[in-house]
Parts: C-alpha cells; structure tokens; sequence
C-alpha cells in the first residue's frame, strides 16, 4: 500500500481528497501546511507527495525545494494559482505533475497512480502485469505505461501524465 502525504491548508480539499485516496486503497498523511509536513518527511518520507503552492509557514515551492535536496519521490502540485510562469516554475524545480483547483479527483488518482507506477519501474520493483501496465501495440503506436514511454513509428514521443492517460485509455479500446 503506497502512502501519500497531502498537504493543503484548505481543509475540504484534505478531508475530500483523503476520502477518496483511502477508498483506492492508499494510505493517506494529511498536513495543513509545509512546514509541518517538513517535519514529518524528516522522520519519515511518504511514497509521494501532493502539494498546495500557496499555504502558510513554508509554501509549496520551498518544500518541493528542501524535498528535492535529499528525495526524488514523486510530486503533484495541486494549486489554484493560474499563472502558466507558475506551471512552469514548479516543474523546472522537479514537481512531476501539476493540477489546477478545481478538479477532478478522479483524475488526480490516475495521475498518482501513473507517477507511482513509473516510479516503482525506475527503482526495478516487479509491478504485476495488468491491463493498464502491459505495453500496448496499435500498429506504429507503442506504449510501455510502467515506464510511460510512448513510441510511434519507433521514435520516442514525450507526452504529459494527461494525455498519456488519455492515449492509454483510447489504446486499450480499439
């Protein structure tokens, strides 16, 4: 069971988002701010991380920026800031996803489980072969979802955890 630490200073989206995250299957840490959730991840790291940009004591981007100094856990920024030089920033600084409030849960539970998944293939950890992890061949279209690697007529395609999802679904029903 993968924990995921989530932390927001809105306390309906902590409250909705672990509901559901426990209803998958996951285990859930909840942190009203960064630098509570700091404090716990020197003790104990999650498997991955969801974080607000804008929250009290330590924002989302000082945290990302002492997680990346000694983790490369996966991260998700979940944020209501629109700005695209936002976007970008926190993906320069090593967020591996960005999702803007509001949105869809489901979504944002795929979009984790993708990041864990590619995660446990780079650290060589056997995943049990699925239907949403076996690679799929659809003519020239080939894509590999433990690595999220995406060919077509043998040339690399680079895609977000989006469309990924996307083409996968559409791939896997012809």
């Amino acid at each position: 069971m993968s924990r995921i630490a989530l932390v927001d200073d809105d306390r309906n989206i902590l409250t909705s988002v672990a509901m559901t995250l426990e209803a998958e299957g996951f285990e859930v840490e909840t942190y009203n701010d960064g630098q509570q959730a700091f404090d716990a991840f020197s003790k104990k790291l999650p498997d991955m991380a969801v974080l607000d940009i804008k929250m009290p004591r330590m924002d989302g981007m000082d945290l990302l920026q002492r997680l990346r100094q000694k983790s490369q856990m996966p991260v998700i920024f979940l944020t209501s800031k629109d700005d695209e030089i936002d976007e970008v920033l926190g993906l320069r600084m090593g967020a591996d996803d960005y999702v803007k409030k509001p949105f869809s849960q489901r979504l944002l539970v795929e979009r984790i489980r993708a990041l864990l998944r590619r995660q446990d293939a780079q650290n060589g950890e056997v995943v049990a072969e699925t239907e949403e992890t076996k690679v799929i061949e659809r003519g020239y279209l080939r894509m590999d979802p433990l690595r999220h690697a995406v060919s077509w007529k043998g040339q690399d395609v680079s895609l977000t955890v989006t469309e990924f999802l996307l083409l996968q679904a559409l791939a896997q029903r012809p």
